[in-house]
């Protein structure tokens, strides 16, 4: 199944790419996630989990840029785990690039997922899976927001004069994001739906 989602963040292109490219500072933010390996700059292990009511899905596997253009902000990254319970698997080729927006950027993210085994059952209706990506990207984007608020200005570096304190430290790597609860889930699938059919009807 393919679908795309899209989000702003608060810099211009040019800013708003290294900031995303810098995949170990950001991958606390994505709901669930967690970095486990950082096998070479456009290889990373992890693990991912998602809530769906009762059923608690936790994937592990490996993420791989397989390209990068950085003169034109886009890159493509080959996604593949396991359920940690041998449910099935996921395998996702997922694109995103950086366009000019009057916030800063708009970040679009297009990704063609295919699930098997049982967890393609869970996620058999394509309006939910839909949902739960809309809701992964919005708290990413809510929490790299934040991060990039919080940000102070980066001037030249200034070597420190004797007796003088240190520079600040960067700002701390987010705390990692909670997963999607299936009961959240449950009620936008079920306002989706009702907007659609209400929709279908009156137009």
């Amino acid at each position: 199944m393919e679908f795309e989602n899209s989000f702003e963040v608060p810099l211009p292109p040019a800013e708003a790419w290294p900031v995303l490219m810098d995949i170990e500072r950001i991958a606390p933010c994505m709901p669930g996630a967690e970095l486990t390996e950082v096998v070479d700059k456009e290889t990373y292990k992890g693990k991912v989990q998602v809530r769906l009511g009762p059923v608690a899905l936790s994937f592990a596997g490996t993420a791989k840029f397989e390209e990068i253009d950085a003169a034109g902000h886009t890159a493509k990254v080959r996604a593949r785990g396991n359920d940690a319970k041998g449910r099935g698997a996921a395998n996702a080729l997922v694109a995103f690039r950086l366009e000019p927006s009057p916030a800063g950027s708009r970040v679009v993210v297009r990704t063609d997922l295919t699930l098997t085994g049982a967890v393609a059952q869970y996620g058999r209706g394509v309006g939910m899976i839909r949902d739960l990506a809309g809701q992964l990207m919005g708290q990413f984007a809510t929490c790299l927001k934040a991060q990039l608020a919080a940000r102070p200005a980066q001037p030249a570096p200034v070597a420190a004069e004797p007796g003088t304190a240190a520079p600040a430290p960067p700002p701390p790597l987010p705390p990692a994001a909670k997963p999607i609860s299936g009961v959240s889930l449950m009620l936008r699938v079920l306002w989706n739906a009702l907007v659609r059919l209400v929709t279908g009807r009156t137009s």
